[in-house]
């Protein structure tokens, strides 16, 4: 009788894309990033590069690949801003290694665990965001927790619409 360690379930349930999806749905993230919000001015509750990562990260339940893509899309979302680089890159590193550690350890197919991730993992990135910026740069940020707990909500719900049709995208057999 052969054990499923952490490592078999991880090969077994690891979804792969075609290289075009690898490429496409992270370079339209960080446009729309970057367009809707000079287009909805104060109504931007949403971080599509962290959705991106949390995505693929859940999915390909690999750490070393959830990091690296946190890290490249956070770092080009910091380069389309005003802001310091590398604070959202170091942000969506930490999220892409969580989801992912966190999609070898359960099933993550289920809608309502989606969303719940989503929302702790929007909540954390915007702590992290706060902590770089007010406690290691020592900048100003006006910060409003409410706002950052709606764009956690806004983030869950738009994973809600996303994640099933970029599960179409996978690859078959």
């Amino acid at each position: 009788m052969q054990v499923l360690t952490p490592d078999y379930r991880r090969d077994l349930e690891t979804r792969s894309y075609p290289i075009y999806i690898y490429v496409l749905v992270p370079l339209a993230a960080l446009v729309l990033q970057a367009w809707l919000p000079r287009v909805l001015r104060n109504y931007s509750y949403f971080d599509l590069p962290l959705l991106v990562t949390i995505y693929f990260a859940l999915n390909r339940r690999s750490p070393i690949h959830g990091s690296l893509l946190g890290a490249v899309l956070g770092m080009a979302q910091d380069g389309l801003t005003q802001g310091a680089i590398g604070i959202h890159g170091i942000a969506n590193t930490i999220c892409g290694f969580l989801a992912a550690s966190i999609g070898v350890r359960i099933v993550v197919e289920n809608n309502a665990i989606r969303m719940v991730l989503n929302f702790l993992l929007a909540l954390l990135s915007s702590a992290v965001v706060v902590f770089i910026t007010r406690v290691l740069l020592g900048l100003g940020l006006e910060w409003n927790w409410l706002d950052q707990v709606l764009k956690a909500v806004g983030n869950a719900v738009i994973g809600l619409a996303v994640f099933p049709l970029l599960d179409r995208t996978q690859a078959r057999d």
